[in-house]
């Protein structure tokens, strides 16, 4: 199963992490120009691992390693040359540990603890579908209260940014695009038809971007998560179902989930922050993390290899004029704790407990440095029951729904978030999945009325529009007499919301 935001996946984000950049060494000045790709995807024997490669970013230092690639019993599929990047097969138990000996490479390891297997399909759980019947009560509603799309009475969650309101000032520049970065994009629902940029999109499973006709959506309708997504950003205002939160800019779709099990590996990640930069994509969307470790502990060569790789290529692609933005994770963990509890790694095999310092042990992209980490928070504009949390952490909240605790009087009275499904359906999900999209959608809107913004420019603006109600006095959500999760911080800035909830209207005037 896909580990998405809207289920149970964690993520993380300290300022700790700034100091990741100057410990590798990341990102040289050369690397402002576009990495030149090269290979081709090839199908592995079955006991083959797939290994990401780390290199100076020299021409000479990067052919040198491809050799001892092959040398050492490993197969190159796709070389990365601008951040130093290459992805390599190898049926080689030993290959890891001698790659890592060769000159010029700095860091390597194995992106995954199972062999490569042939592809398959993937479940990813169920939403909870919109009928024809509840459609058409929630459109009554909907024509009553003036709004402007069918379906709009069941989005508590515009209303709850101003972001119904915001569209009638500035709905969003087509000239800005967010990518997807998820199980794929169903462009042709007519909600997002629209709005779709086939340019800017594709498949990058495996690590070369595959950009021909559909590629990039999903393999099938169960993998719904990020068309989703794509809705909650950018669903158009098109007189058909719902809206998106920035209506009137692009959405592009990049697939990163695997076909065989779902889940999101390290070379796919990075051919996927490199191809949104190399694409212009203004802002990239991550409701996931990255497979196969929950968090990646430093003091672990493969772990470490996958930071290092992941974040190469998200520095690339911020360096390119790409905000990227994650959510926080479903556990309710406080995530600035002294050890968290990690009993899913690695979830492509066999999993044993361990506790980890996630001040050492990192969530990825989430916690990398300059990445924009949302939690969630439902109609009460209160934190989400499963939403993780932790002053220093998060950098804003945005509304990823609450099923349990805050339900709106709406048609449907359902607390999660109402958005487009694949084959022209409408479904509810939750999590802080939900939420990084809405956050996403304000941070669009924003480049669309500052299109100069940088993206550290951006991530000032988006905390600085953002409303903090502050810490709650009581945080009993279940009503047992014990608090379910401590706030700590001030009004401006705090463990459970940041900056404060995103607001799409500020975001336009």
């Amino acid at each position: 199963m896909a580990h998405l935001r809207s289920s149970r996946r964690l993520a993380l984000a300290v300022p700790v992490v700034l100091s990741l950049t100057a410990s590798f060494g990341f990102l040289p000045a050369a690397a402002s120009a576009a990495p030149h790709a090269r290979g081709t995807a090839q199908t592995a024997d079955a006991p083959s691992l797939a290994y990401v490669v780390n290199t100076k970013v020299d021409h000479r230092t990067i052919e040198s390693v491809k050799k001892a690639v092959t040398a050492a019993g490993g197969t190159v599929v796709v070389t990365y040359d601008r951040i130093g990047v290459i992805v390599a097969h190898s049926a080689d138990p030993a290959f890891g540990t001698r790659i890592r000996a060769v000159r010029g490479v700095q860091s390597a390891g194995a992106t995954r603890t199972a062999p490569l297997a042939a592809a398959g399909t993937t479940e990813e759980g169920a939403a909870r579908l919109l009928s024809k019947a509840e459609a058409a009560k929630v459109a009554s509603a909907s024509a009553t209260a003036g709004g402007s799309e069918p379906l709009e009475a069941d989005q508590w969650d515009l209303r709850a940014i101003g972001a119904d309101k915001a569209a009638r000032i500035n709905p969003g520049s087509p000239r800005v695009t967010v990518a997807v970065i998820d199980t794929g994009v169903d462009d042709t629902h007519p909600d997002l038809a629209p709005n779709f940029s086939a340019s800017q999109s594709a498949n990058c499973v495996g690590g070369v971007a595959d950009t021909s006709a559909g590629a990039w959506r999903p393999y099938t309708a169960a993998d719904y998560h990020g068309t989703h997504v794509a809705g909650e950003i950018a669903a158009a205002r098109n007189g058909i179902g719902v809206a998106g939160v920035a209506p009137g800019v692009k959405v592009a779709g990049i697939k990163v989930s695997d076909p065989d099990n779902g889940l999101f590996y390290p070379e796919s990640v990075v051919c996927a922050f490199v191809f949104a930069a190399d694409h212009g994509v203004e802002i990239t969307n991550n409701s996931y993390y990255v497979d196969p470790w929950l968090y990646n502990c430093m003091d672990d060569p493969d772990q470490r290899a996958i930071v290092d790789a992941v974040n190469r290529a998200q520095l690339y692609a911020q360096h390119r004029g790409t905000l990227n933005l994650a959510s926080a994770g479903n556990s309710a963990d406080d995530l600035d704790s002294d050890a968290l509890s990690d009993a899913s790694s690695p979830d492509d095999g066999t999993p044993s407990e361990r506790t980890v310092d996630p001040h050492e042990c990192f969530d990825v992209p989430t916690q990398l440095p300059g990445v924009v980490t949302v939690s969630a928070t439902g109609v009460d504009n209160v934190k989400s029951y499963y939403s993780s949390y932790g002053k220093g952490v998060i950098d804003v909240a945005a509304p990823g729904g609450d099923r349990r605790y805050q339900i709106p009087d709406t048609p449907s009275k359902d607390g999660r978030i109402l958005s487009t499904l694949p084959n022209g359906a409408y479904g509810f999900l939750q999590g802080t999945s939900m939420a990084s999209p809405h956050a996403a959608g304000v941070a669009a809107l924003l480049k669309s009325t500052h299109p100069y913004a940088s993206p550290a420019q951006l991530q000032l603006l988006l905390k600085a529009q953002a409303d903090n109600p502050g810490c709650p006095a009581s945080y009993d959500q279940d009503g047992d007499g014990t608090q379910d999760a401590v706030c700590k911080g001030v009004k401006r800035v705090n463990g459970f919301y940041g900056f404060g909830i995103v607001n799409a209207l500020d975001a336009v005037r």
